[in-house]
């Protein structure tokens, strides 16, 4: 669910740990914006990274 729809960016998993040590699965999820992009002559709402926005591969509509 948590998936860029441009550059197919995902979650990324490790451990959270404690100051005891102690390792509890956590994850890191992308910054996703749901944003009005143009596709070819149409307008489409889209879930794209905030790296996408900001390196243009996503023109805003």
């Amino acid at each position: 669910m948590a998936r860029c729809e441009i550059c197919n960016k995902g979650p990324l998993y490790g451990h959270r740990i404690s100051h005891a040590h102690n390792l509890t699965k956590r994850r890191w999820n992308p910054n996703l914006q749901r944003v009005r992009v143009v596709v070819g002559k149409t307008h489409k709402s889209m879930r794209v990274c905030t790296n996408c926005i900001r390196s243009g591969r996503v023109t805003k509509a």
